[in-house]
């Protein structure tokens, strides 16, 4: 029998009981019906940055407030949901929004541990706080959260809680929900990640800085083994997953260029057509923007800029390191060293910054931001000896690997810039847009805004303006010198030479352009008149003003921008018609509805702006360039329909090479913003050809091997190839039918 004491005490418990439970009703009765609608949530229309794509669906830049990228829960992989929820809440299918056992769990680990170490927040609680509330830390803030969360419970659906918690939920660099961050921190869509990036951005809701890969490496290593672990103990992953996604090795992304196609300059174009067109909402209105870019093009594009110049600092010499770190004995506090030096040295366009920890006869070891130790190899230690400025431990350099299979290289941060546009010859539509090394560094688009000189590169103008006058790739003009009056050159006495300082005497003109002979293409300018030239150039879209009236137009003497210039070669590789490079092909608002939408014109349907016979002579001549002459380089690419010009300006300050087949047209180049000397040698061959060699053979993979059709009123005639008489024996020249030797006909009009 319960004594009388026990009595009162278990009555006085329960009238505790009861007090608690009528304090509870009465705070939810007084505190529900304040609670704030849930329009946000069921209504939800976050702040979304302008996106710009490919043609065929790759990110390649984003402008806005805040860096967000919705995405609907049946498209979120497996693995990341399971990662997420044995993160922050594996029971969150079965509870109410409030996690009991969780709470309790939690309560128990605090206890235990004599410190608060577990929180009991489940993911509906989490979205009642990031959508509702402050983050003080109060009693009435989390019973409020509690309530909103029991609420939100009763409104929405699980995955419609979850849907909105991935989405929303900030997660460091700017980056808010998953699908941001996957593409912040490796770069790709939030579709392609694996269970060792899914565990790492699992990891982040907790606390955003302290576990951000890019700033706190080992504590997100941590905190990535943690999230491992839980899944396995919840049951998500096998023994032989959590093995594997251990040992995996993540390639976190250190710099702004964290899309899979880079094309930053060509973004910016975008971004100031948009915001003229709709003002400031762009930033925040989820508009979508898709180029005329082709991803694997414009990658291909990126690489070839990059190697370019990489492989012109190699022919130039080390310029040795760019600092110097003392290095502490102690491993840890190395390592903390080595990390504070390079998180103030960003990457720059694939070149990495490193730290040497030791320098050998044949080994360079030396340690990355990420804390990865790399090795270089005999080679980069002779490179590195070619500069004064020796290396040593504590050096802080720059590596690069040019391709995945390629070992690290030695390099540093050009001081030369380049470009490379490429566009399609049929209607102008560009696909690949490099304006310069690398945007963070230098916005100035090269592409567009950069007024240089083409050298030899301009030659085909003149050269097409000479066959409208009737003389023919046969005519023979003498390459020998040549002394030019100061009336005809705008101010002195000119005494050109050619670039080898040789001189073959009697030559054709097909010979003189695949040799780029300037003493031979001066007399062609003459023969076909100066004035005449200018006006046959304009046709080709050169601006007429920039284009001198002197002889010195021959050798390139103008002004012109690579766009001009790949614009122009397609009037060549498109059969004579005009073409508008365009870059926009539709913008849509954050829902897909098209705004606006753009085809380029077909060259068929443009007006001719030269005589498609000349085109294809042209084309025929240019070939030889690649065949037998200043870019037979490009024959390694196993195809006979390229055809181009290489261009060197005077003192080797600018380097062009501009080529094309049917299907693509391409212009690279390569100088210093301030026009310098880029140094002895250095020629369009040499600089700018193997850009456009590696970009084409990206371009063109499982192309055919098309060619050009003859048109009508073009006279194939054997001519022996010194004197371009008619010869039997000799090889097939082109003429136009009014024009060849032994013909008498009507001009044909295009």
């Amino acid at each position: 029998m319960i004594k009388p004491s026990w009595k009162a005490l278990l009555a006085g418990l329960a009238g505790v009981a009861l007090g608690l439970t009528a304090l509870v009703i009465l705070t939810v009765a007084l505190i529900y019906p304040t609670l704030p609608s849930l329009e946000a949530l069921t209504d939800y229309r976050p702040k979304m940055p302008l996106r710009i794509y490919t043609e065929d669906g790759t990110l390649i830049g984003e402008f806005g407030e805040e860096r967000r990228a919705m995405v609907r829960i049946e498209n979120v992989p497996e693995v990341l949901r399971q990662a997420v929820l044995a993160a922050e809440d594996e029971r969150f299918y079965s509870h109410g929004g409030i996690d009991t056992l969780g709470i309790l769990r939690a309560a128990l680990a605090n206890l235990v541990s004599g410190e608060v170490r577990e929180g009991a927040s489940t993911i509906t609680m989490q979205v009642a706080r990031n959508f509702f509330l402050s983050s003080e830390r109060s009693f009435r803030r989390k019973i409020n959260e509690a309530l909103l969360a029991i609420k939100i419970e009763h409104q929405l659906s699980k995955d419609e809680i979850l849907e909105l918690y991935l989405n929303h939920i900030y997660l460091g660099q700017r980056a808010y929900g998953f699908a941001a961050a996957a593409q912040i921190y490796f770069g790709k869509p939030l579709a392609r990640i694996d269970l060792a990036e899914a565990a790492m951005l699992a990891g982040l809701p907790k606390a955003p800085s302290a576990y951000n890969p890019v700033v706190n490496p080992a504590r997100a290593r941590a905190r990535q083994l943690y999230v491992l672990e839980r899944m396995y103990r919840v049951g998500y992953i096998s023994e032989a997953q959590l093995i594997e996604a251990r040992e995996r090795k993540l390639n976190v992304r250190y710099s702004p260029q964290n899309f899979e196609a880079v094309s930053d300059h060509l973004a910016e174009m975008v971004r100031q057509y948009m915001h003229r067109r709709y003002g400031d909402q762009i930033y925040i209105s989820g508009m979508k923007v898709y180029t005329t870019l082709r991803a694997k093009e414009q990658r291909a594009a990126a690489d070839a800029v990059r190697i370019g110049l990489v492989e012109y600092n190699r022919r130039r010499g080390y310029a040795g390191p760019e600092g110097e770190v003392k290095l502490p004995k102690e491993a840890e506090a190395r390592d903390k060293a080595i990390f504070e030096t390079l998180s103030d040295r960003p990457e720059s366009n694939g070149l990495l910054p490193a730290v040497v920890l030791s320098l050998g006869k044949d080994k360079l070891q030396a340690q990355l931001r990420s804390g990865e130790t790399i090795e270089l190899g005999p080679d980069e230690i002779k490179f590195a000896h070619t500069s004064k400025k020796r290396l040593g431990p504590g050096s802080i350099i720059r590596v690069v690997k040019l391709a995945p299979d390629q070992p690290w290289r030695l390099t540093y941060l050009p001081q030369a810039e380049a470009s490379l546009i490429a566009l399609a010859p049929d209607d102008g539509a560009i696909r690949a847009l490099v304006g310069g090394f690398d945007f963070a560094r230098n916005q100035y688009n090269h592409v567009v805004q950069a007024w240089r000189q083409p050298g030899s590169s301009f030659k085909p103008f003149i050269y097409s303006a000479a066959l409208e006058k009737g003389i023919t790739p046969a005519s023979i003009f003498d390459d020998a010198p040549i002394s030019v009056d100061p009336a005809l050159t705008g101010g002195q006495q000119w005494d050109p030479k050619n670039y080898d300082g040789t001189m073959d005497g009697p030559i054709t003109m097909r010979t003189a352009l695949y040799k780029s002979k300037n003493l031979v293409s001066i007399r062609i300018l003459q023969a076909a008149g100066v004035e005449f030239t200018r006006e046959h150039a304009a046709r080709f879209g050169f601006d007429p003003e920039r284009l001198p009236p002197y002889l010195t137009m021959a050798l390139g003497a103008s002004e012109v921008t690579p766009l001009q210039m790949a614009a122009a070669y397609a009037v060549f590789a498109n059969g004579g018609h005009q073409v508008r490079p365009y870059f926009l092909r539709r913008v849509t608002d954050k829902d897909g509805r098209i705004l606006e939408e753009y085809q380029g014109i077909p060259a068929r349907e443009t007006p001719y702006a030269i005589d498609p016979r000349n085109a294809f002579i042209m084309t025929t001549m240019m070939q030889d360039v690649v065949r037998r002459g200043t870019a037979t380089a490009a024959l390694r690419l196993g195809r006979s329909d390229l055809a181009g010009k290489t261009g060197t300006t005077n003192d080797h300050r600018d380097a062009w090479f501009a080529g094309f087949n049917p299907n693509r047209v391409a212009v690279a180049w390569i100088g210093y913003d301030q026009p310098r000397p880029l140094g002895a040698n250095e020629t369009g061959g040499v600089a700018a050809l193997p850009m456009w060699i590696h970009y084409m053979e990206q371009a063109l993979r499982g192309q055919p091997d098309t060619g050009y059709a003859m048109p009508e009123g073009v006279v194939p005639i054997k001519v022996n190839p010194k004197t371009g008489q008619p010869d039997d024996a000799g090889v097939v020249e082109y003429f136009l039918q009014e024009f060849a030797p032994g013909q008498s006909a009507e001009r044909p009009s295009p």
